[in-house]
């Protein structure tokens, strides 16, 4: 067998098993997603959030969250690397990029999966309408209602999209790994600096971790439907 058709074998392989993770993932987030959110709405949730909450600040001083003083500076480093304005910037940049290197589908699928992902996030916030955490200060401003994490869930659909776009355009496994280990571990830092900023409840950024990664693999789905079609690009 020619080496190019060995190549287009292989590869026409591991889509099809890409295809069949995704698809779990997408069971199991929203399935996390709908246990999280049932347990919250009951209030069955309330002591596992209050605990961790009130274990991230000194005893007796709700004002005060533990660890040196630069933590709190990191964690809100950390914060806005999943606000509206730094995933806004990045995504518009990548979609640019896409556009000037000709790949418009891929460069649609990208500002849809991550539009869409906004839009989903607000509606949840709006018809969940949960307080934000009351117990501790809270260190970073926040406007909106608190499930799920709109941070958590945002980064993760951006993150995880960027890096799968990224992955695919490599075919040393390692790389792969490397990429996507990287995006993981942005997203769990994002996610974990909600918490500690005390502007979220645990069980928020974890439903906006599970609905992210759902959503994310939807879109990824959606992708790999088209390109078998010869809707759009396949990866570099």
């Amino acid at each position: 067998m020619p080496d190019k058709a060995l190549h287009n074998l292989r590869r026409l392989a591991l889509s099809e098993i890409g295809a069949v993770i995704a698809m779990g993932i997408v069971a199991l987030g929203a399935f996390a997603f709908m246990a999280i959110a049932d347990e919250a709405l009951e209030g069955d949730t309330h002591a596992f959030d209050e605990s961790i909450l009130k274990a991230l600040r000194e005893p007796g001083d709700a004002s005060n969250p533990i660890g040196p003083a630069w933590l709190a500076d990191m964690m809100a480093d950390l914060t806005a690397l999943g606000g509206i304005a730094v995933l806004t910037l990045l995504v518009v940049g990548v979609v640019f990029y896409l556009l000037s290197v000709g790949k418009r589908g891929t460069a649609l699928l990208v500002g849809g999966a991550v539009g869409s992902g906004a839009i989903l996030s607000t509606l949840l916030k709006l018809g969940f309408d949960r307080p934000r955490p009351d117990l501790i200060a809270h260190l970073s401003h926040a406007y909106s209602s608190s499930f799920p994490s709109g941070h958590a869930m945002l980064s993760a659909v951006t993150y995880l999209t960027l890096g799968v776009l990224l992955a695919r355009a490599h075919e040393r496994r390692r790389t792969k790994i490397i990429v996507m280990t990287y995006g993981v571990t942005l997203i769990v830092l994002i996610g974990l600096s909600r918490i500690y900023l005390g502007v979220h409840w645990p069980t928020d950024v974890m439903a906006g971790w599970a609905l992210g990664a759902a959503w994310a693999a939807v879109w990824w789905l959606i992708a790999w439907q088209l390109q078998r079609r010869g809707k759009i690009e396949q990866p570099a």
